[in-house]
């Protein structure tokens, strides 16, 4: 068995895993990253993402921060708003159900605006999210759900800046390479087992961040954790995902936190293959469902598709349709909503019907009661109140009178043909369950206290998202815990001199 030695051991090769190498690196370590999957697929579930990212912003002028060659033309025909700090912690605590751990949503929140700028100086490009988070009305752009920026080339483009960055630091990054096990002296961490390219190897390291991402690739895990009938939803991104990192640190004694019988969960194309395809990215989501309804099998609406922005309930809507019969749903529009549909409608893998008319759609509806079908719609377009305008760019308070499942916002009458339909079922994402960390992103024990050398960032920390998540939380927590596990390990190599 052959012998390596480093300052900092990176286990994963996605976002968060990066940031802390990069942390690391840049006070000096000697830093190896581990990727269990080949090259091609690298950079776990950071890969599969669009690439938005959530920070606060307090106008125009930060933007430029952050997007340096944000254009003139841009900044005039564009209302960016603002999204506080006050309005990032109303929101986390809001979806959160306030369970949000308030020390770590503190750090996410207050440092989201100088990690975002770090991550811009370490070679990564951010844009607008024009396609997805904004309406054009009056000719003017406005955005909305305080998300506003995307990482060049979504979720591929983030990886391979990240990974491109760390490179050129000389930061070691070794593909096919599976941690297997912590290398535990009873009291502190002190490197990794790995089995690369089909040989064991020990590595020996000062510390090891774990930023392997959460267990929704488990079938058999998201069973035993989320509950039956989670083993039949789709996997969003990588197959990697399983667990492992959690694992190990569990096998030594780490503390466990969280929702772990919590997951951000998405409507999901019905007929996307077990995981993730990096050729159709982040298309199998189905996104545009507030301008529309979404039917069962029995016919009938199960949830306030415009209770909030999608931004605010798409990661939760997943686990209500996988409740339904069949673990299905079919999302309704009106030709008057079809323009607003977001580019994930028009892929050429998509389960779609279209109709020019109710009757004609109920029919094309599988595994649909029709008749059911057309009553309720029938009631719903009964109980829109029609004299309040519609507004896709704010909250417009479109609703419905008497339903029992009430629509909150963007009611519009079904009634203008050609209708289209969507097939979904639910998606996972990543899991809410991990690790239990402090502040300095170190991970601790059961005795609750640190455990030396040992630090984790990204999905396989437990504590911060609790039955739901703001879109575009999930990079920037990955980001700003990287960068405060890599900063921490590097600190802990230099006591041990």
């Amino acid at each position: 068995m052959s012998e390596e030695m480093y300052d900092v051991v990176v286990v994963g090769a996605g976002n968060a895993a990066f940031c802390a190498a990069l942390s690391a690196e840049e006070k000096g370590c000697k830093v190896l990253v581990l990727e269990c999957a080949p090259e091609d697929l690298n950079g776990g579930n950071s890969r599969f993402t669009a690439g938005a990212i959530r920070f606060a912003y307090n106008g125009v002028e930060d933007l430029q921060k952050v997007m340096p060659d944000l254009s003139e033309t841009e900044i005039e025909t564009t209302d960016f708003g603002t999204y506080t700090e006050d309005q990032f912690f109303d929101d986390m605590f809001r979806v959160t159900q306030f369970r949000t751990n308030p020390d770590l949503c503190e750090l996410l929140v207050r440092r989201s605006f100088e990690t975002i700028n770090w991550m811009r100086e370490k070679g990564v490009r951010f844009v607008p999210i024009y396609g997805r988070q904004a309406f054009k009305i009056g000719g003017k752009f406005k955005f909305w759900g305080g998300l506003t920026v995307e990482s060049v080339g979504g979720g591929p483009g983030l990886v391979d800046a990240l990974t491109a960055s760390a490179k050129k630091r000389n930061v070691d990054v070794w593909y096919d390479a599976r941690a297997l096990n912590l290398l535990f002296d009873g009291n502190k961490v002190t490197g990794v087992r790995v089995r690369h390219n089909g040989e064991l190897k020990e590595i020996t390291a000062k510390t090891v961040v774990l930023a392997s991402g959460g267990f929704q690739s488990s079938p058999e895990m998201r069973t035993r954790y989320l509950g039956p009938g989670w083993d039949l939803a789709k996997v969003r991104g990588t197959a990697f995902n399983n667990g492992d990192g959690a694992k190990m640190a569990i096998d030594i004694g780490a503390s466990t936190a969280g929702n772990w019988s919590g997951c951000h969960a998405v409507g999901w194309d019905r007929n996307a293959p077990e995981f993730g395809d990096l050729a159709v990215g982040d298309g199998f989501q189905k996104h545009s469902y507030p301008f529309g309804i979404l039917i069962n099998a029995e016919g009938q609406r199960f949830v306030d598709e415009g209770a909030d922005f999608r931004n605010y309930t798409y990661a939760k809507y997943g686990r209500e349709v996988l409740n339904q019969t069949g673990n299905f749903a079919w999302q309704v529009f009106d030709s008057k909503v079809i323009h607003l549909l977001r580019d994930e409608y028009r892929i050429k893998q998509v389960t779609k019907v279209s109709a020019p008319t109710l009757e004609a759609l109920a029919e094309k509806l599988e595994g649909v009661d029709p008749a059911a079908f057309l009553a309720t719609i029938r009631d719903y377009n009964a109980a829109i109140k029609t004299d309040i305008p519609f507004d896709p760019n704010v909250k417009d308070g479109r609703g419905t009178t008497g339903l029992v499942v009430p629509k909150s916002n963007w009611a519009n009458l079904i009634e203008d043909g050609p209708f289209e339909a969507y097939a979904i079922t639910c998606g996972v994402t990543f899991t809410f369950g991990g690790l239990r960390i402090n502040g300095h992103a170190a991970v601790q024990s059961t005795d609750l206290a640190d455990i030396p050398g040992l630090f984790a960032a990204g999905e396989i920390v437990g504590g911060i998202f609790y039955h739901n998540y703001p879109g575009g939380t999930g990079l920037i927590n990955g980001a700003v815990f990287g960068k405060i596990a890599g900063a921490s390990a590097a600190d802990y190599c230099q006591e041990q001199h």
